[in-house]
């Protein structure tokens, strides 16, 4: 299954109809691993207009924010998966940026440019400065799949 392309309609976690980021993660993920301090950032500019839903049980997404310094709230989704599945997310991490109910857009794996093009587009949609998650020099390579 595709993940929702731009245009696609989405049910955002309990984010409504608000523009708003949504990321998929998984906790045994190397790349989600390494992508925990760009979420971050990205939570800490986005604040309630930002969605985590980890494929794992809520206590190993709490272990992943105690080890990773995370502090946004995680939404479990474990097997079978169905909002992972509903969302078409193929690999993780995985981030949509969505508004008024449809997807504006959406990158798969660790991809600074992708990232930086949506928190860039939330930022847009929401008014308010929204600094890439990563950029060059940071440590972070360009690009890893998850």
């Amino acid at each position: 299954m595709e993940p929702l392309q731009p245009g696609a309609v989405a049910e955002t976690p309990s984010l409504g109809d608000e523009p708003a980021a949504v990321v998929f993660y998984k906790v045994t993920c190397p790349t989600c691993q390494m992508a925990a301090s760009p979420m971050e950032r990205l939570y800490r500019a986005a604040g309630d207009r930002f969605a985590a839903v980890v494929q794992d049980p809520a206590d190993r997404a709490a272990e992943f924010a105690a080890e990773y310094h995370t502090s946004f709230a995680s939404i479990p989704d474990e097997e079978p998966y169905e909002v992972s599945t509903a969302w078409g997310v193929r690999v993780v991490p995985t981030l949509f940026v969505t508004a008024g109910g449809r997807v504006v857009d959406v990158v798969e794996s660790w991809d600074r440019e992708g990232w930086s093009r949506a928190a860039a587009r939330l930022g847009e949609l929401l008014g308010i400065p929204v600094p890439p998650p990563s950029e060059e020099g940071d440590g972070l390579p360009p690009f890893r799949p998850g």
